[in-house]
């Protein structure tokens, strides 16, 4: 009797005991952790995120000509070089604003749009227009909202980039995004990869995305797979690449949003790693992955930042960091400071090396080959990691290099039997939808692609 009366007392003592031990572990945990393993940027690389930022902020502009963002010199934007730009009402409020510019200075055709106007109830809209496993994409699970808003931008400017690159072939198609633009354009970038000939037959090595402090808006085998294309830029503690939590969610909480984000966290700690990873329905950020640390834990003040990358597959951001920056982190305007002063940092070190160009060449053609490397391991440990559907590309988005060729020679071929322009303003709809067939029951399924 005495033995189970000071049973209960124990047990007290050991639930303590285990709830100090995790808040100990949460208050630790910074995000110097979750890219410690990486390895570090180089400038080359990273060169063109400040100068994107730039731009993403140039759609906020009423006039390009005097703007209330002065950029720093070298950063800014030649008003004559603009293609497009469309605000709301041109767009009717299905997807964010954006502009089209044409970057000679650095061989480069640039699509920026916007983050989210916490004062138009469209964003919110796109935002909730999505259901937890509503959208099944290329045999992995997208954010519904952001891709019809993809869709919608494809629709609009298709024939313009059409036409600038085949007018200028050895310029790249970069598309850039913040926040709720990002998840836009890397779902974006996405279809484009899968439907190359649509413009013009262009190589894949010539699309490429950088998703600024990214939504979480695919699913982990898609995240991985178009890691050669789509690249994620998180600044230290920032709150959206980490939380799981579907965005239609942590917009409805916004006032609300700490109390919010520690929820999640205790929840996520319950969840095994094994089980987030299993979960084909679960969204992460997109692509390769840069990560901007510029504080450490129990130090004041602000570091000089180091960027470090990696294309990770267990581990990604997959925890929310308790810090008082979660939220400013997210911020477009510190982003481009930070990531602009990271990059003075590397170039700086690069002088003082005193690398010649044609060593600064090799240096670029021998990162190539190890990004591709590195991307094919991560494509392995997902399979080790039995992540479902992770080697199950779709026809046009393969990376093996026999596949490669013999995908290129099938869009060629397609090609040839289609019209060289977009004939109908719901092309890229129809591309979209053509992936899925109704089963009995009415619901979207996804076609099989004919790589399986």
């Amino acid at each position: 009797m005495s033995v189970l009366c000071g049973l209960p007392p124990f047990l007290e003592c050991v639930y303590c005991v285990a709830c100090c031990r995790w808040a100990w572990k949460r208050c630790l945990h910074s995000a110097g952790h979750d890219s410690e393993n990486w390895g570090v940027a180089t400038a080359e690389e990273f060169e063109p995120v400040p100068r994107l930022c730039r731009y993403i902020l140039a759609v906020y502009e009423n006039d390009l000509r005097q703007p209330q963002w002065e950029p720093p010199e070298g950063y800014g934007i030649n008003p004559d070089c603009l293609i497009v730009k469309k605000n709301y009402p041109d767009t009717g409020g299905r997807a964010p604003p954006y502009l089209l510019y044409l970057d000679h200075d650095h061989a480069d055709i640039v699509l920026a749009i916007r983050g989210l106007n916490l004062a138009k109830e469209s964003d919110y809209a796109v935002l909730l227009d999505n259901k937890l496993g509503k959208r099944k994409f290329d045999g992995g699970y997208v954010h519904n909202g952001l891709l019809k808003a993809a869709g919608l931008v494809l629709n609009a400017e298709c024939e313009i980039l059409k036409q600038l690159l085949e007018k200028y072939p050895n310029y790249t198609l970069t598309v850039t995004g913040h926040s709720l633009g990002s998840g836009v354009a890397a779902l974006l970038t996405m279809v484009v990869a899968q439907n190359r000939d649509r413009l013009g037959n262009i190589d894949r090595k010539r699309i490429r995305c950088f998703a600024i402090a990214p939504a979480r808006c695919m699913s982990l085998n898609l995240a991985v797979r178009y890691a050669d294309v789509i690249n994620s830029i998180v600044l230290q503690d920032d709150f959206l690449p980490r939380t799981a939590t579907p965005l239609e969610d942590i917009f409805k909480s916004l006032f609300c949003l700490p109390c919010l984000l520690c929820l999640r966290c205790m929840r996520d700690t319950c969840i095994s790693e094994e089980k987030m990873l299993k979960d084909p329905r679960r969204l992460y950020a997109p692509g390769r992955l840069y990560h901007i640390v510029e504080r450490k834990p129990f130090r004041c003040g602000r570091f000089p930042p180091v960027v470090k990358t990696a294309v990770p597959v267990d581990g990604r951001f997959e925890h929310i960091v308790l810090s008082c920056n979660a939220t400013s982190d997210h911020a477009i305007i510190w982003i481009e400071r930070e990531a602009r002063r990271a990059l003075e940092l590397m170039q700086d070190r690069d002088h003082v090396m005193e690398i010649p160009a044609k060593q600064k060449m090799e240096r670029q053609q021998t990162l190539t080959r190890e990004h591709k490397e590195e991307h094919k391991a991560a494509l392995q440990r997902a399979v080790t990691l039995a992540v479902p559907h992770a080697f199950s590309p779709s026809y046009y988005g393969t990376f093996d290099e026999l596949e490669e060729e013999q995908s290129d020679k099938s869009v060629g071929n397609s090609s040839t039997g289609s019209s060289t322009k977009c004939k109908t303003k719901d092309n890229w709809d129809e591309l979209i939808e053509r992936l899925y067939e109704k089963d009995e029951s009415g619901h979207m399924i996804l076609k099989r692609s004919r790589s399986q």
